[in-house]
């Protein structure tokens, strides 16, 4: 299966946007859902999963760096949109915001984090711009 992308729909007025990261055929498979807050300078991701498919609504300005069967795609979600994609297991992806403001992930997966037997497998595909990322 190949990754899936997904321009997500926002509603937006004086206090600021919303959107619905899943539609709800997704969100019944779901066993794990976590956010994200990265600062910038930062990334997340440059890994894989194993086993696990992931879906991860991100937030703009952010460029979306990732590697199936061997070929790197880069993805640029623009300031003030909200891209769903659709990670399956084995691609590698990486997540750097762009903007000066924190960038926001929202994942799902569908399979329970188990911290004692981790199914990320690292793999660099954006190196850390500050050491510790």
């Amino acid at each position: 299966m190949p990754v899936r992308v997904e321009v997500v729909r926002r509603v937006a007025d004086a206090r600021g946007w919303l959107c619905e990261p899943l539609n709800a055929a997704e969100l019944a498979g779901q066993k794990n859902i976590h956010v994200a807050v990265t600062k910038p300078g930062h990334l997340r991701g440059n890994h894989y999963h194993r086993f696990t498919t992931e879906i991860v609504t991100v937030t703009g300005p952010a460029l979306v760096r990732v590697r199936e069967k061997g070929c790197d795609t880069d993805y640029t979600v623009p300031a003030d949109e909200a891209h769903r994609f659709t990670f399956p297991p084995g691609v590698a992806h990486a997540i750097l915001p762009t903007g000066t403001e924190p960038g926001l992930a929202i994942a799902f997966t569908d399979r329970v984090h188990d911290p004692d037997h981790p199914d990320t497998v690292r793999e660099i595909l954006i190196p850390p711009p500050v050491a510790g990322t």
